[in-house]
């Protein structure tokens, strides 16, 4: 499974307004589960804060990976957030967090959870990726120029 199959533009937000770290997981939490009815945003909440009181997952680099493990999702997915300001997200560096990536995955699937989060942070690292996030116009865009990462450039 590719980072890229776990996205999908609908659950991409680009200038979201917010002013705390609460408050991007709440936000990330109803876009994680978007129309799914197996799901509830409050459930997916709880559990991105309960693993973000086990440290903070902004990686640096103004990037965060929120993720979580439940038993309400039925497969991996992905979402993600560029925000219209920097917000102070306890990350690695220090530096206010301006985009997130969330990942939700089944309770079952802690191998696979382990393996993209080592992807995920492995294209974060990458200076080009992160200034093609900041400056796409539109979910479309953030989307490709994932993909495009995740493909090696193809």
């Amino acid at each position: 499974m590719t980072i890229v199959s776990l996205l999908a533009p609908e659950r991409i937000a680009l200038d979201v307004v917010t002013s705390s770290k609460k408050r991007v997981l709440e936000q990330l939490s109803v876009l994680l589960c978007g129309t799914d009815e197996d799901l509830s945003s409050g459930t997916v909440f709880d559990a991105l804060l309960a693993r973000e009181r086990l440290g903070s997952t902004g990686i640096g680099f103004g990037i965060a990976i929120p993720h979580a493990r439940t038993t309400q999702a039925l497969h991996a997915r992905a979402a993600c957030m560029r925000l219209d300001t920097g917000v102070d997200f306890d990350a690695l560096d220090g530096e206010p967090i301006d985009f997130v990536f969330g990942l939700l995955v089944p309770d079952s699937a802690c191998d696979e959870h382990v393996h993209t989060l080592a992807e995920l942070a492995g294209l974060f690292s990458d200076e080009g990726v992160r200034a093609a996030l900041r400056v796409a116009s539109d979910a479309d865009d953030i989307f490709a120029a994932i993909g495009t990462s995740c493909n090696g450039g193809d």
